[in-house]
């Protein structure tokens, strides 16, 4: 059975270029890095609503100071 590509013209070398390593595979730790960051800024936002960072520090406005001299 022939090809109908067969039209007396010469056969054409094909190459196909594979490549390996050097920069293919970043998707991966681009992701998690990604995932993290997105975590970390939703614990931020809602830090309140999940007990975190409840502290209240109250500073007085005056600070009485007594010297006693003898």
């Amino acid at each position: 059975m022939a090809d109908d590509n067969d039209r007396d013209e010469p056969e054409r070398e094909r190459t196909t270029i594979v490549e390996t390593g050097g920069g293919g595979g970043g998707g991966g730790v681009l992701a998690v890095v990604l995932l993290i960051i997105v975590v970390l800024v939703l614990l931020f936002l809602f830090r309140h609503q999940l007990g975190f960072g409840g502290t209240n520090v109250s500073v007085p406005n005056t600070v009485d100071v007594n010297v006693n001299t003898h």
